[in-house]
């Protein structure tokens, strides 16, 4: 534990008992496009979809220019990413609904908060509703600055004449929630996300890419949203029985809020003919034939995590230095995670193992590739197979074809 090899804080990388073939592109889009094209040429030569994974240190980065590549070459990938909940707007049209009945009085601010995450009466069928943007700061602008009870907003904008109609609408129907009542709770909120699907979803899709991500996003924070009141009912209704809570929709809030960083929802598909896109902590005890493992950079593979700890210090502590050797340290002072999670990819290969990585950024910075690299014994496919790849012929670059069954490969070579 004190000797210097404590700052590896685990073993060794070993080499892969399988082919390795590494594909390196100009740019990260480039490289994402080589990973489809290979991808849509394996499935090409018969390659089941269930033999091939994608594997990546971090998705951010990868997700949209793998989607766009995906479609450029007709391939159905699956992303399997954790949704940050909190960070969607149908998560922050319940929080703002709870905001706004939670206090006594409230300000312009929290009153149009909702309309500016799609609040939309529920049942209503009319083509007016969400509230554009520009329409909801329009009419910021013209309310008071005071606070003042739902009661007398709903009689402020009865009596304005320069107020959107919507504003009254959605004060009344504001001053008409019932007090937080477990199911009370239930019902009210389903019925705004419910809304939200309706009439909120085709605002996002609108307003899209060609790629769709923001929609599926949004689709799936709708999913996720609808769960959380369900379990929002029975978990209320608990908290009361207990005296954890009070009958409040600022309690109401929070427990939202709880519910959704304790559950961030995990992606779950059934789709048989997708393409399993996954983080690298995810592929731990897989046996899969083809990985390709995306990213192969110094900045990817392994990520520098930031730290307030001088480095000398860090490395004292690592070392077991003299008194530094009572205390622990913090794993992400060193490469072992990212170690081990590469280590877990290259051991879920069964037939070969497939690894990218790009040179420049879009600026023309030049990216270095990954240490990790080093360990691991890869043969270079040339620039010109790689064109081949990505050609409308899509041809498999040979190393890659070596891997395949003999009876695959025999057909490829015909």
């Amino acid at each position: 534990m004190t000797s210097p090899a404590r700052l590896g804080l685990s073993k060794p990388l070993k080499s892969p008992d399988v082919p390795v073939v590494e594909m390196v592109s100009t740019t990260r889009r480039n490289e994402s496009r080589s990973v489809m094209a290979l991808i849509a040429a394996l499935l090409d030569q018969d390659v089941p979809v269930r033999d091939i994974v994608v594997v990546v240190r971090d998705l951010d980065p990868y997700e949209e220019p793998l989607f766009r590549a995906a479609l450029q070459h007709s391939v159905v990938p699956i992303f399997w990413t954790q949704l940050r909940v909190t960070q969607t707007r149908p998560f922050n049209l319940l929080v703002s609904i709870c905001d706004a009945l939670a206090a006594d009085s409230v300000d312009k601010h929290t009153l149009l908060q909702p309309l500016g995450h799609r609040w939309t009466p529920p049942g209503e069928n009319t083509s007016t509703w969400p509230m554009k943007p520009k329409a909801v700061q329009r009419t910021k602008s013209t309310l008071p600055d005071d606070t003042r009870t739902l009661t007398e907003w709903v009689d402020w904008t009865v009596e304005s004449d320069e107020v959107d109609n919507r504003i009254e609408t959605f004060a009344q129907w504001l001053d008409d929630v019932p007090e937080p009542q477990p199911a009370t709770v239930a019902s009210v909120l389903k019925d705004v996300v419910d809304a939200y699907a309706t009439y909120g979803l085709p605002e996002t899709q609108a307003a899209d890419s060609p790629a769709l991500l923001d929609t599926e996003t949004d689709a799936r924070a709708v999913l996720r949203v609808q769960t959380l009141v369900e379990q929002l009912h029975h978990k209320f209704s608990d908290r009361l029985n207990e005296g954890a809570a009070e009958q409040t929709w600022a309690d109401v809030g929070e427990l939202s809020t709880l519910i959704a960083t304790q559950r961030p929802g995990r992606r779950e598909h059934s789709h048989a003919r997708a393409v399993d896109v996954l983080e690298a902590n995810d592929v731990w005890g897989l046996d899969i034939p083809y990985v390709i493992t995306v990213g192969l950079t110094a900045s990817e593979w392994p990520q520098v995590t930031d730290s307030t700890t001088q480095p000398e210090f860090e490395e004292a502590i690592l070392r077991g230095n003299s008194e530094a050797c009572k205390l622990s340290p913090d794993t992400s002072w060193t490469d072992a995670r990212d170690r081990d999670h590469f280590e877990d990819t290259l051991d879920a290969a069964s037939r070969g193992i497939i690894m990218t990585r790009h040179e420049e950024t879009t600026s023309g910075d030049v990216v270095h590739p990954s240490q990790f690299l080093q360990f691991v014994e890869t043969e270079v496919v040339p620039d010109t197979e790689i064109q081949q790849l990505r050609s409308p012929e899509r041809d498999v670059p040979g190393a890659v074809r070596a891997m395949l069954p003999e009876s695959m490969e025999t057909e490829t070579d015909d």
